[in-house]
């Protein structure tokens, strides 16, 4: 199969970084999910103390970076800087880092949380749409057409919203949640950045975003936290195959220093810190109920369960969301109809069909596990012979459903025609 135009520029600007460093620098090589605003202050505090070391910084949705360096990490990063916990679970598994104690038992270990995030929904600050108050609130018809997300088999914080509501409110209504918002989506997003961007540029009225995404924009964006608050550490991992382990200790170190943490209070970066003493100090500047989370135990993302159904999440979005979603906001909308006028046992059997997850949660970890490492990209022609029929069986549950409750609503129509 030939590469795609994505993969054939990033191989590109790639080489390019490499052919253009100074011969006499040594190089630190960077794999992150992360934004340039994010890495290049980074970039520019590292380089101004070691004037010796070029860092080259590459940048790869999540899904990607896991394959590239489960693939034998051949291009030779030192670093995985994400904030996706699966993503480090996995690689975790797979013996992907460093011995812990490589830089020293009496610093940093290997792999560290530097920061902290959420996710919630954002809005223009000049939009006349009201802002949802809660995850309920997304459901209301008043919200059709004007909400937006990214899928989260391209976006590692989407795929953490999806996680964050499965975790909260169970497997079955979780997705029965996912299920019926998606009559109110406007689009799916193919990054995570695109749902700012198309906030800004007014395509759409509501993002279901991560904190940070939405706050670096926060003199044109509104955030709000969806409850119950769990906070997710990002983390960065020096990775066991590198080639340069002292000056990747050394950026570790300073990602983690006072100076690291305080830089992620920068507009342009707008995360939250890991450490304490550091939230305390701009505890004035951090949201409210951030503060107030912060004061509680706030609840843990447990990245052992979700690691387990990584692949099939995202493959089982694809399929009832992604794939369907014009079809399935077709058969909404006339439920909805219905609804304005009737009520029936049969109507709430349409409303079943249109909210059920089409495998149990059991079945999604299982499959999984049958993939190469949990994770594939979602695109069939990528897939082994496996994973292919798996994906074929769940679209075929998929199609049933819909063709079932698409005669159902056909039945009721006419019998209220009449």
């Amino acid at each position: 199969m030939l590469p795609s135009i994505e993969k054939i520029l990033q191989t590109l600007i790639f080489a390019f970084f490499f052919l253009t460093s100074p011969l006499h620098a040594e190089e630190l090589r960077i794999l992150t999910s992360f934004p340039p605003a994010l890495t290049n202050v980074y970039a520019a505090f590292f380089e101004k103390d070691k004037d010796n070391v070029s860092l080259q910084v590459l940048n790869k949705n999540t899904i990607a970076a896991i394959d590239e360096v489960m693939r034998g990490n051949e291009r030779k990063f030192d670093i995985f800087w994400s904030s996706s916990p699966e993503a480090f679970e996995i690689l975790r598994r797979n013996n992907a880092f460093a011995d812990k104690d490589i830089c020293g038992s009496s610093v940093a270990n290997s792999v560290e949380p530097f920061a902290l995030s959420s996710v919630g929904w954002a809005r223009r600050q000049d939009s006349d749409v009201f802002m949802p108050a809660n995850w309920n609130d997304l459901l209301k018809p008043y919200y059709r057409g004007k909400i937006a997300m990214a899928r989260p088999a391209r976006s590692g914080s989407t795929h953490l919203i999806v996680e964050n509501l499965l975790l909260n409110r169970g497997w079955d209504d979780g997705w029965a949640y996912l299920l019926e918002m998606s009559a109110n989506l406007s689009t799916l997003t193919a990054r995570s950045f695109g749902v700012p961007d198309g906030l800004l540029n007014k395509r759409f009225d509501i993002g279901l975003t991560i904190d940070f995404l939405s706050q670096a924009h926060g003199e044109n964006l509104q955030f709000r936290y969806g409850n119950p608050l769990m906070l997710v550490p990002a983390q960065i991992g020096i990775l066991q195959t590198g080639e340069n382990t002292q000056n990747a200790c050394a950026f570790l170190q300073q990602v983690l220093s006072k100076q690291g943490q305080r830089a992620l209070l920068f507009k342009q970066i707008s995360r939250i810190p890991y450490d304490e003493s550091i939230r305390e100090e701009f505890s004035a500047t951090l949201p409210t109920n951030i503060n107030n989370a912060l004061k509680l135990t706030w609840l843990e993302y447990d990245a052992g369960v979700t690691s387990d159904r990584y692949w099939a999440v995202n493959v089982l979005f694809d399929l009832m969301i992604t794939e369907t979603l014009n079809e399935r906001r077709g058969l909404w909308r006339r439920y909805h109809t219905l609804k304005e006028t009737i009520s029936s046992v049969e109507l709430n059997m349409v409303k079943q069909l249109l909210t059920e997850v089409v495998v149990t949660e059991d079945g999604a970890s299982v499959a999984s596990g049958m993939t190469k490492m949990g994770l594939r990209s979602t695109a069939l022609a990528s897939l082994g012979a496996d994973e292919r029929d798996i994906v074929q069986e769940w679209r075929s549950r998929v199609a049933a459903q819909l063709q079932e409750a698409d005669r159902a609503l056909l039945i009721i129509e006419k019998r209220t025609a009449q």
